[in-house]
């Protein structure tokens, strides 16, 4: 059973082989197509699958496909058509070079069954290739001596392609010395030969230039050309040339070493070493020139060696000679005439001379200060140079006196005070592009002129002392400015004498020549003199010396030195103990008698009050004294238990610091009613008198009163308008004017009108009620040592009728101006 099975499967193996021979036997013949080289992309070759025998829809289940040992990318099969088609190009000359036949094979296989199919096709060739000479250029050097017919071979042109496209044919430009000569040896080869045809001059003919032209069979012809280029050759019977006999260079100066001045081509008929030139400096040039300049034997390029200066040398004339290497040698000559042109390389050069420094303050316009002068080596614009002064706008100007030469001079008036020095900087520029310059600096100094007076910083001080100060007392320091320098601005001090009532200035006051400090030189009594006014004086040590003169108001204050003073009660009287007679039957009210005082002091010192002094046993005493009247009067009505006679002790004191008192005694004595008619009748026509007297003098006060407030109001009113009308300016006080105050004292009214009086008639120094204060007294540099005087010690007092008025100067001096006429008035009344 197993070997039946055996010999069957062997039996079909070799059914199988049998099958798979005639497959192979069947696909194995071969297909032939043709293609032109250089065919497009996709160009139709045959339809290979139906040529074949094999369907479309079977090339992809048998995977059909196409083999080439070499050339497999060439050409392809579309598997949708069958189609066969280029795919890359194809150079038959690549493929196949000059070989007649060329072809591409290609395997094409399929499987289920395999199957082999063998195709060629074949590459057409086309006139693609030109002819192509082994050179483009070929040189031929011919003496001038050959003898006519003289042959030169010449090498033929190539031709990659095969057939009518490679047979070439040979063609010379015209020429009156050569002709081409082809011999044909056999069908495919030819001898090409150049001959002689009229005998060459090289110094007539140097050079012949002929082109050959090869042009093949193909259509359209293509052609190659080699271009031949004949050198005559000749004896040395020519020196060399140049073309100019002259050459004229220009040339900028401080150009770089090694710079090229110029390139000689000297020429020579002959050629070869004959020909050959070797470039010289003449033997007899000057050594500056070898050393400036130096030239290259073979190429003729002279070149700068050395540093080329315009303000050195305009010019140079170089001599050059040209030799050939022929046997014998022969030279030529040359001239270079070069010009150096300048450029702007040298910054212009500034000169100072200084006449009169410094300048005096006071000199007169056109003053020459200095003398500058200019250069510049360079030439023409170059060196033009013009000059300027830096900063602007200063008192001073450059004035050109002669080329290249300029004076400084005094274009303004001068202030030493407002600059002291001047820094001016001299600039002098060139004409050149871009233009170089040069400075330099002059100091001027200005010299210093008295034509500055010494100045304080106020028209006026005021200034405020006790009175009994020590004498020598500092009371004040003055200080002047001068905006001088040196001994111009070396200030002292002096009084501006005059006559004080009946005594000189001086023996008051004194000020030191150099510190300005005024001293009292003896106590000051305000009872005698209130109010000092004097002017310093100021001077400096110019020549010749400038003065101002400053007010200083010195108001002498009071202080409560005096005691109270009784006065008589009566004209012709002596101020001792006053008796007074009083009816029992008066009531209460009735005036006994009236205690006068008055104090010599002022103000608050001066204002007295009146006290009774109760003694012990005195309790029920029937009169009291007024506090400010000083009247004695009944507090009620007398009776049978008071006593007939009283002793009344009147204290009157002022309100001084320390308080001082006077004592008045009253003697009275209570009496019948008809007892003492005549004393009584004249006590009382003297007391009417007396309070007439009084009356009047009262209704002057309510006037004066009254007219002091209208004032007070009408002053109000302009402040406020003024104060409304004009803007606060820096500093709200003005130092230097006084603040009005009209004062008065209340308790003793008839002694402060008695001083009016007695200041009006001129009998005493001045005195009067306008006290004058200042908000901010400007003291000098020892105002630790004085005794400063505010508004706040005169403010409040109950006493004081006082209005203080804060004045700027500028604008409310016409309200102070009224002030004082008016308070002036009053104090008349």
């Amino acid at each position: 059973m197993a070997s039946s099975i055996r010999r069957g499967r062997e039996g079909w193996t070799w059914l199988l082989s049998l099958l798979l021979l005639a497959a192979w036997e069947v696909g194995s013949h071969q297909l032939r197509y043709s293609v032109t080289e250089e065919a497009k992309h996709g160009t139709f070759v045959g339809r290979i699958a139906q040529d074949l025998g094999l369907e479309l829809a079977e090339l992809v289940p048998r995977l059909f496909r196409v083999a080439s040992k070499t050339h497999g990318d060439l050409l392809e099969v579309n598997l949708q058509n069958g189609i066969l088609f280029v795919n890359s190009r194809i150079d038959r000359e690549d493929l196949c070079g000059r070989s007649a036949e060329c072809s591409i094979h290609l395997e094409v296989i399929v499987d289920r069954p395999l199957q082999v199919f063998h195709v060629d096709v074949e590459v057409k060739d086309i006139n693609d290739n030109p002819p192509i000479f082994p050179m483009t250029v070929k040189t031929i050097r011919f003496p001038e001596s050959r003898l006519l017919n003289s042959r030169f071979p010449l090498e033929g042109a190539s031709d990659a392609d095969i057939g009518v496209n490679a047979l070439l044919s040979y063609k010379l430009s015209s020429s009156e010395f050569f002709f081409l000569d082809i011999q044909t040896n056999d069908e495919l080869s030819e001898t090409l030969s150049l001959v002689l045809g009229k005998l060459l001059d090289r110094e007539e003919t140097a050079e012949v230039n002929l082109l050959l032209v090869a042009t093949d069979g193909g259509k359209p012809e293509l052609t190659g050309t080699v271009q031949i280029l004949i050198k005559v050759l000749d004896v040395n019977d020519n020196e060399p040339t140049f073309a100019q006999s002259v050459y004229k260079v220009k040339l900028l100066e401080n150009t770089a070493n090694g710079t090229l001045v110029v390139k000689l081509n000297a020429s020579d008929a002959d050629e070869g070493s004959n020909s050959e030139i070797v470039y010289s400096l003449g033997s007899d040039v000057f050594s500056t020139i070898q050393t400036k300049f130096t030239i290259d034997p073979s190429s003729g390029e002279i070149r700068t060696k050395g540093k080329l200066d315009y303000e050195e040398a305009k010019s140079y004339e170089i001599q050059v000679t040209a030799t050939d290497k022929g046997t014998p040698s022969m030279s030529g000559h040359c001239k270079i005439s070069l010009k150096l042109v300048d450029i702007n390389d040298n910054t212009p050069e500034v000169s100072i001379t200084s006449l009169s420094l410094p300048i005096s303050e006071n000199a007169s316009l056109g003053t020459v200060i200095a003398l500058i002068t200019v250069s510049d080596r360079d030439s023409g614009t170059n060196g033009h140079v013009t000059c300027s002064l830096t900063p602007p706008h200063v008192p001073f100007k450059l004035v050109p006196t002669f080329k290249n030469y300029y004076s400084l001079v005094l274009d303004n008036s001068l202030d030493r005070e407002s600059l002291s020095a001047y820094e001016l900087v001299v600039t002098a520029r060139d004409g050149g592009s871009p233009s170089l310059w040069a400075t330099a600096s002059v100091s001027v100094q200005v010299a210093d002129v008295n034509d500055n007076a010494p100045t304080f910083a106020q028209p006026e001080y005021t200034v405020f002392v006790k009175e009994n100060n020590p004498p020598g007392c500092h009371i004040f320091t003055v200080s002047a400015w001068d905006a001088d320098a040196q001994e111009n601005a070396l200030v002292s001090y002096s009084l501006v004498e005059r006559r004080v009532g009946e005594r000189a200035l001086s023996s008051y006051v004194s000020v030191h020549a150099e510190s300005g400090k005024v001293y009292a030189l003896q106590p000051l009594d305000h009872e005698e003199l209130e109010l000092l006014q004097f002017q310093v004086s100021a001077r400096d040590a110019g020549v010749p010396s400038l003065s101002s003169n400053v007010t200083l108001q010195v108001f002498v204050l009071d202080e409560n030195d005096n005691a109270p003073a009784l006065l008589a009660p009566r004209a012709g009287t002596a101020a001792g103990a006053v008796s007074e007679l009083v009816p029992w039957s008066v009531g209460a009210g009735y005036v006994v008698a009236k205690v006068r005082a008055v104090d010599a002091d002022s103000g608050y010192n001066a204002w007295l009050s009146y006290e009774l002094q109760l003694g012990t046993g005195s309790a029920r005493i029937p009169f009291r004294v007024g506090l400010y009247t000083g009247e004695i009067s009944t507090t009620r009505a007398l009776d049978e238990t008071d006593s007939p006679r009283h002793r009344l002790l009147v204290m009157v004191k002022d309100h001084g610091e320390p308080t001082l008192t006077a004592t008045a005694t009253v003697l009275v004595s209570l009496v019948e009613s008809g007892q003492a008619p005549k004393a009584s009748s004249r006590a009382w026509v003297g007391a009417a008198g007396s309070e007439a007297t009084l009356m009047d003098v009262n209704v002057y006060l309510i006037i004066a009163i009254c007219a002091v407030s209208s004032l007070l109001v009408l002053t109000v009113l302009l402040y406020t308008a003024l104060r409304c009308s004009v803007p606060p300016t820096e500093g709200a006080r003005v130092p230097g004017k006084p603040t009005l105050v009209c004062s008065s004292a209340v308790g003793s009214w008839s002694y402060s009108q008695q001083r009016r009086q007695r200041v009006c008639s001129g009998e005493d120094p001045p005195k009067t009620d306008l006290m004058a204060f200042s908000p901010s007294l400007s003291q000098g540099p020892d105002s630790t040592e004085e005794r400063q005087y505010s508004e706040s010690e005169y403010v409040g007092k109950p006493h004081d009728v006082a209005v203080h008025h804060k004045v700027f100067l500028h604008k409310r001096e016409r309200a102070l101006r009224i002030q004082i006429l008016l308070c002036f008035i009053l104090s008349k009344i």
